[in-house]
């Protein structure tokens, strides 16, 4: 497959078209109908909690959010494929993969209200906090490659960056460093056409950002990535390369932010209305729910009578988080290092101060 879809000939890797006809069914992955059924809802529940989250934004009942809405197939292939062992080494528009991986929708609300118990994970199995620092999670994953091989442990690293994130430095190191090592890491550009209101053609001079594995003498390729068959065709090509211990592999996978950049984020302000109704009409869900309905797995109907036991459930976690209680200050203070240094104690100390300060003037107006 790398070798059909050179990146050098800058080939786009399809299965199904916008239409979710099957276009290249020699690739076609094998799962049954309903592995894929099953897929399908996963993608499902994860649009509706991305946009009740957003609206729970808009009611000022969390921060500033980064809509996953439109990527949904990329953390859905991941999802099913990666294993217990495995290592998930997000940005931080991973939710779909995040969630299959254990994670729960409980604890990234905790982490987008602020609270430092939001990235425990506690029943999820390596996988690293969300990464806001731009790019700076890939060092890590290389680093957790070269540690699985001097274990010969069997697992993989799947480590997300977006189109954005290969401008920076520390894309390049890693991956540089994963090609000598030969790490068994896959790296996943979400290329969503922006890096906040940056287009992708003002990150690079480059025809692909997939030619860039050349660079660094490892396996890349050129995914469609709203096409949820060939991101699954593309990951269990790359898992075969690292178990025959010749990875990593870079995948770009071509998707479109149908979301703004985060909730502080205007795209009206960088691009079009015709741009986005082109996109539309490849939306990852769309296609999937096509190829469902010719096959007569899946009805409107179906979706309708499950999408209220999603928001039901998507609002009972999200209220359990809203109620966890009040953030302890100390939480702000104690995770820089093992044993919180004097100028941070004396930081917490001032604050404490300002606090109870602030909390007496408030009374005294009362």
């Amino acid at each position: 497959m790398f070798t059909e879809y050179s990146v050098l000939e800058n080939k786009l890797f399809q299965i199904i078209d916008d239409n979710g006809k099957v276009v290249n069914p020699s690739y076609m992955p094998s799962l049954s109908d309903s592995e894929v059924l099953k897929v399908y809802k996963q993608m499902l529940f994860a649009r509706t909690a991305d946009l009740q989250t957003v609206s729970y934004q808009r009611q000022g009942r969390i921060f500033t959010y980064p809509p996953n809405y439109g990527q949904e197939a990329i953390s859905a292939a991941v999802g099913l494929r990666i294993r217990e062992n495995d290592w998930l080494v997000p940005a931080f528009r991973e939710m779909g993969a995040m969630l299959s991986k254990g994670v729960t929708l409980k604890e990234l609300f905790m982490y987008f209200m602020g609270y430092e118990d939001g990235s425990a994970f506690k029943g999820a199995n390596r996988v690293l906090p969300i990464s806001v620092p731009i790019a700076s999670q890939l060092v890590h994953a290389s680093g957790i490659g070269y540690a699985i091989n001097q274990t010969k442990e069997d697992s993989i690293v799947y480590a997300f960056v977006g189109d954005g994130g290969t401008s920076e430095g520390d894309f390049h190191e890693a991956i540089n460093f994963a090609g000598v090592w030969k790490v068994p890491v896959i790296f996943i550009i979400q290329n969503n056409q922006y890096g906040i209101s940056t287009p992708t053609r003002m990150q690079t001079a480059s025809e692909s950002l997939a030619i860039k594995a050349v660079a660094y003498g490892v396996k890349g390729i050129k995914v469609d990535g709203n096409d949820l068959f060939a991101m699954i065709k593309a990951i269990d090509e790359s898992i075969e390369v690292c178990k025959k211990g010749e990875g990593p592999v870079l995948i770009e996978a071509i998707t479109y932010r149908k979301g703004a950049h985060t909730t502080s984020d205007d795209p009206t302000k960088y691009r079009t209305k015709e741009e986005e109704m082109k996109w539309d009409k490849k939306d990852p869900m769309k296609r999937l729910m096509a190829y469902l309905q010719e096959r007569g797995l899946w009805s409107t109907n179906e979706e309708e009578a499950i999408l209220p036991q999603y928001k039901e459930e998507v609002d009972r976690q999200f209220i359990e988080a809203e109620n966890y209680g009040p953030y302890p200050n100390e939480d702000v203070f104690k995770y820089m290092y093992s044993q919180m240094p004097d100028d941070l104690k004396d930081q917490l100390n001032e604050y404490e101060r300002f606090l109870k300060w602030k909390e007496s003037k408030l009374s005294n107006k009362k």
